[in-house]
């Protein structure tokens, strides 16, 4: 199998488990999780950021057909994590240090664009678990803004770093092979 074709199977599984994970923790309505960017991490960790941005809008149009039309526009958010991480993984590799790192900016940063994207197009409100905090906030005299991006804030950080950590000991324990098809010795991959 050719690397172009390993990538598009594998980035498919990556759609596919960040649609499944993502439906089942919010059908669950699991606090603190979302559990939908896991695939776009592993595919940007292994393979770039180009391939880990492709991964994420690819997620959120499905998650628009599958769980609602909502979801269409924080595919912003899903591509801006494929970028931070492969990014950060050609530059430094995926190490415990820069999944912990990515995790950390992710977990500020797509809270910020998430709630300009909530609040611009849907007046803060999204129909999930925050939606009540959101609006306990409001009622409470804080400005939308911040009322929807408090919520967002603690989620992401908990989410973001999580996920990039789980898949962190994913790639860890990955066969070369797959992490690295030309035959680079361990301490060329992206992975230490």
């Amino acid at each position: 199998m050719n690397q172009r074709t390993l990538i598009i199977t594998l980035g498919a599984l990556a759609v596919a488990i960040n649609v499944v994970a993502g439906t089942v923790v919010s059908n669950l309505k699991i606090p603190f999780l979302f559990l939908d960017t896991v695939g776009t991490i592993f595919i940007a960790a292994v393979f770039g950021p180009l391939w880990g941005a492709l991964v994420g809008l690819l997620t959120n149009l499905v998650l628009g057909v599958t769980s609602g039309y909502t979801a269409i526009p924080f595919a912003l958010v899903n591509v801006i994590v494929g970028l931070v991480v492969g990014y950060s993984a050609r530059k430094n590799g995926y190490r415990f240090s820069s999944a912990l790192i990515s995790g950390i900016v992710l977990g500020l940063l797509c809270p910020i664009v998430g709630t300009i994207i909530a609040v611009g197009l849907f007046g803060g409100f999204t129909g999930g678990v925050q939606d009540v905090a959101v609006l306990w906030l409001k009622q409470a005299g804080t400005s939308l803004f911040a009322a929807a991006f408090l919520p967002r804030l603690g989620e992401n950080l908990i989410d973001k770093i999580l996920s990039a950590l789980l898949v962190y000991y994913i790639v860890k324990n990955l066969p070369q092979s797959l992490i690295n098809p030309r035959g680079y010795k361990k301490r060329n991959s992206h992975v230490a």
